[in-house]
């Protein structure tokens, strides 16, 4: 049984060939890869809301593997409604239009949509650039507009792209719940849902190769915060005696965060999925921890604390 309500006709027919182009690219606005970068870029360049920032990386995380998992279970195919053959294109243009206009597996949820809700309004919420109403209004827009791509390339039903909006909105809504609590650092709480859905997708997906470095992702992200959060509270240790706690209950968690690198070095193979994945998630961790390790000033006075503990201790 379709999910469709006739979008398509009603949407597609208004668009012209030359602009089926321009949505192609503009869909990009909510692909990973697209949303991956714009977080990094922040996280290292934004000192001030770099927290934030990690925390809102950590429900993204989450959302994919949710988003992923839920695909899995409902098991709904996508619609067969092509915006354009990319052979009415010129050949230069067809391997571009092809990569960004097409998709494949399920339909329900939409990914897009999810991810863009994620990204866009929790980096709303943290940024401290602009008013809040013009952050919000920028989210929006760009949610609604990566939303409608979506449908106007025939790659979703509006039914898809609108339960994937709330999908995103409810994810968002639960790790804020989470973190008015306070027993955490907010990073450390959004990570832990991401290694949580990853999981959910690799026993939905039967351990699919998308969910397996998904997994490792969320594991090395939550292994790498946790040595980031150990180094702030080493710098800031007022004696030798109180590291000890910080050590213990930090370097514990950063070693969940560090299973896909062990698992891929006792495989002992060149190339396997185990080392793929350790790779991916040691790439992850470096993601975090490299911007925070620049701050030579902090490194200094770790190193200075160690080597001269105060005569109180």
């Amino acid at each position: 049984m379709s999910r469709g309500i006739g979008e398509f006709d009603l949407v597609q027919e208004s668009i012209p060939e030359w602009l089926a182009v321009v949505i192609a690219l503009l869909t990009q606005l909510g692909d990973v890869w697209f949303l991956v970068l714009v977080l990094t870029v922040l996280y290292w360049f934004d000192a001030t809301d770099r927290d934030d920032i990690a925390a809102v990386a950590g429900v993204t995380l989450a959302g994919m593997g949710l988003y992923k998992g839920l695909k899995e279970v409902f098991g709904l195919p996508r619609p067969e409604e092509p915006l354009l053959d990319p052979l009415l294109l010129p050949w230069l243009v067809q391997p571009l239009y092809e990569a960004t206009a097409t998709a494949g597996g399920y339909g329900f949820p939409s990914g897009h949509a999810v991810n863009t809700t994620i990204v866009y309004f929790g980096l709303a919420s943290v940024l401290s650039v602009g008013s809040r109403r013009l952050r919000y209004g920028v989210a929006a827009s760009l949610v609604s507009l990566v939303c409608f791509t979506r449908v106007a390339l025939g790659v979703h039903y509006v039914v898809d792209v609108v339960v994937g909006v709330a999908v995103g909105l409810a994810l968002l809504l639960v790790a804020r719940t989470l973190l008015r609590r306070e027993f955490a650092d907010r990073a450390t709480v959004t990570f832990a849902l991401g290694i949580g859905f990853s999981a959910f997708f690799l026993v939905t997906s039967d351990r699919s190769l998308s969910a397996v470095f998904l997994l490792a992702g969320s594991l090395g992200a939550f292994g790498g915060w946790q040595l980031v959060m150990l180094g702030r509270q080493l710098a800031a240790a007022p004696s030798r005696s109180s590291l000890v706690r910080p050590i213990l209950v930090r370097g514990s968690a950063a070693l969940v965060g560090a299973i896909p690198l062990v698992v891929a070095l006792a495989d002992g193979a060149s190339v396997s999925l185990s080392t793929a994945a350790g790779v991916v998630g040691l790439v992850t961790a470096l993601a975090l921890v490299v911007p925070i390790a620049r701050h030579s000033d902090r490194v200094r006075g770790l190193y200075a604390r160690v080597r001269h503990p105060r005569r109180s201790d």
